[in-house]
Formats: structure tokens, C-alpha cells, sequence
């Protein structure tokens, strides 16, 4: 903050001192819930925000954090399904001021390598980084960078960490937010036999199949990893949908059954439809109608369907998302009830019951002419 004028003698040498620091712009620690909204897609109690916060950076550092925080927003949406679905995320950055460059003892975040005793394991003091987070206006996922340029992250828990410095840092955080967000396991060789993640099964191709389990309804399908899906067998004696993946090596894709499982993770936190004007209930009068999907990245939509009375709508009626009631021909008095649905047909998703129940909304005015 800019001090205060004071009735204070200063001696020339303070003088300048307090000069020089004023045009550097004021540089602090960002209160608890504050923060720069970097990314702003839409009302974020209707989005997911990642809240990136970081530790070991002093204020002279900042910039550096900064950068390498639009990093990882960067990286996180070169791979798919991010990059479809960026704009159902909104991006906020917390600038935390360290004491000392990099990781140490007393830092605000607590984080730390060696957690477990696996020397590339980043982990963060969970509470103090969700006090500097503050309260959420919506869903939210909280990841912690760290001022170092060792190899290291951790997803899955209460914080995502990240070594923000790495030469490997935009794979690692792709990587982690597949835990984080699909709640992937890790397919490589060495990881523990933990079957009950939605990429990993004990049961072979067959089995899955049978049982309709896992991710049967994906079997045989050409997989954008290369090769098909089926159930390929770890050095843990667990199976995995692909022969590699974004899960097992750094720099990969997602398969499809795991960016099955990160698209419906998101769908049960966030609605398709962001709003509807005039408010869905009763409307006097014969108003326009629209609604507003969530939008998605590359040219394609979310279908939207309009119905009167349970028929189809007249597509005299229709223009894309807006449906003006005036052109209905309904009669002077007449009521009718008006739907608008919104559905998510990707066809990175697979199970339609999800489809039906998690990826599309309805919307219904009923009109009074």
C-alpha cells in the first residue's frame, strides 16, 4: 500500500529509498479469497475455478510466478478434454510473498518434497493453502506451485502441486490434473495395484465385457493414444484401456475411457446451461426466449432442442438458442408450455444414462398470451 503523507522530517537518502520502492507499484501478499481472476469464463459459482497460489516466491519474484502460472492454464488446455471444456473453468491466481526464494522450512504454503518418502512427492500444508484460497463462490480445485526447478507435482488430493520451474512442468501438471479432476490412477508399471480407479481393472477384457463393467462399452474402439482400446496388462498385474497414455508417460493424451471419466467429472459439478431469460416459470405475454449454453472450444455446441406443447417447436420460431414466443400463432388468452433442452452429445462419452442425467438440462416456461 502507498503510505500515508506524514508531518515527518526525511533525510534526503529515505527520501529517494521510499521514491524508488513507490515506482515499483505496490507488491503484497494477496488477503485471504482475493486474488486476479486471469481467466474469467463466466459467473463462478457456475464454473470450476483453479485457484493457483504460490510458495517460495518473494516479491521480487512474482513476476516469475505469474508467468509460470499462465503456464500452466496454457498446458493444461493443449490436451484434450481440457482444451474443449476451457471455458467452463475460470482461472484465479493468489500472489503469496515469500520471505526467501524457493522451498524452506516456515514457507507460507508448507511445501515440501519426500512426502511418503517418494523424493518427487510435492506436497503442500493443505489448510494453510485453502485459508489463502478463502471461501468458494462455486466448485473449485486448489493447486499450490512451488519456486524450484526440481521434478515433482502431486493430484488427486485436497491441493495439486507442481514444481513450476521444471523443464517437465507443463507435462507433470497435465498429468496431475488427471488425478485431480477424472480421479485417474497412474498406469505405469510400478504404481500400487489400486483397481478401483476408473482407468485401472483387475478384470480382463473379457470379464469387463461380461460383467459391463469398467470401460466395456469402449473395447475396440481406435483410441487417439494410437492402437485401440482393450485391457493391457501393467507391471502390477492390473489392466489399463490403452498401451500407453497421458497417465502412464509424460506427454501423452488421454485414452478415451479416461477423458470419458474427466468430462463427467466435470458435468457433476457444472450445469450446460448457464442461464435463461426471461427466468424459467410462468411468463405473461409473448416474450423471446433464450437460452445460454456453457460454450466449448473448437467450433462445436451443445445441441439445443426447443419443444411446444411437447411437439417440436415451428422453426418459424427457432433461431439457434433464442425462440421468440410471438411467431408460436398461439391465440389471444392461449397458454403453452415451452422446453428448451440442452445436451452434451460428444462423443467422448459413452455412457448415455450419465449423458441423460448429468449433461443435459431443461429449461420450461409456461406462457399466459
Amino acid at each position: 500500500m502507498r503510505p500515508r503523507a506524514r508531518a515527518l522530517v526525511l533525510s534526503v537518502s529515505v527520501l529517494l529509498m521510499v521514491l524508488a520502492l513507490l515506482a515499483r507499484g505496490p507488491v503484497r501478499a494477496e488477503a485471504a479469497g482475493s486474488g486476479s481472476l486471469v481467466v474469467n469464463n463466466g459467473d463462478p459459482a457456475k464454473r470450476i475455478t483453479l485457484v493457483l497460489l504460490g510458495d517460495g516466491y518473494t516479491a521480487a519474484d512474482l513476476p516469475r510466478y505469474r508467468a509460470q502460472a499462465a503456464a500452466v492454464w496454457q498446458a493444461l488446455t493443449a490436451v484434450e478434454p481440457f482444451r474443449t471444456y476451457q471455458h467452463f473453468f475460470d482461472v484465479r491466481r493468489v500472489d503469496v510473498v515469500s520471505q526467501q526464494s524457493g522451498l524452506r522450512q516456515g514457507s507460507p504454503l508448507g511445501m515440501h518434497f519426500g512426502c511418503d518418502g517418494i523424493t518427487r512427492l510435492l506436497c503442500a500444508d493443505d489448510a494453510a493453502v485453502a485459508s489463502r484460497a478463502g471461501e468458494p463462490a462455486g466448485p473449485q480445485y486448489l493447486l499450490a506451485l512451488a519456486d524450484s526447478d526440481r521434478y515433482g507435482g502431486e493430484g488427486g488430493g485436497a491441493t495439486t502441486t507442481l514444481a513450476a520451474g521444471s523443464p517437465d512442468a507443463p507435462k507433470i501438471i497435465q498429468h496431475e490434473m488427471g488425478h485431480t479432476v477424472g480421479g485417474l490412477g497412474d498406469e505405469y508399471d510400478s504404481a500400487p495395484a489400486d483397481s478401483s480407479y476408473p482407468n485401472l481393472s483387475a478384470a480382463d477384457a473379457g470379464a469387463m465385457r461380461a460383467d459391463r463393467v469398467k470401460w466395456w462399452r469402449w473395447l475396440g474402439a481406435a483410441d487417439p493414444s494410437g492402437g485401440t482400446v482393450g485391457a493391457y496388462r501393467s507391471g502390477n498385474g492390473l489392466y489399463r484401456p490403452t498401451r500407453d497414455s497421458i497417465m502412464r508417460t509424460l506427454g501423452g493424451v488421454y485414452n478415451l475411457p479416461s477423458r470419458e471419466a474427466v468430462i463427467e467429472s466435470i458435468y457433476r459439478q457444472v450445469s450446460p446451461v448457464d442461464r435463461a431469460t426471461p427466468a424459467a416459470g410462468a411468463v405473461a405475454g409473448l416474450p423471446k426466449l433464450q437460452v445460454f449454453p456453457l460454450p466449448l472450444a473448437g467450433g462445436r455446441r451443445l445441441q439445443v432442442t426447443w419443444r411446444l406443447d411437447g411437439r417440436p417447436a415451428p422453426a418459424a420460431a427457432v433461431a439457434g438458442d433464442t425462440l421468440d414466443a410471438g411467431r408460436l400463432g398461439l391465440a389471444p388468452g392461449q397458454s403453452a408450455v415451452v422446453t428448451v433442452t440442452v445436451r452434451d452429445t460428444t462423443p467422448w462419452v459413452r455412457d448415455e444414462a450419465f449423458r441423460a442425467t448429468g449433461m443435459t438440462r431443461t429449461v420450461t416456461w409456461n406462457l399466459h398470451g
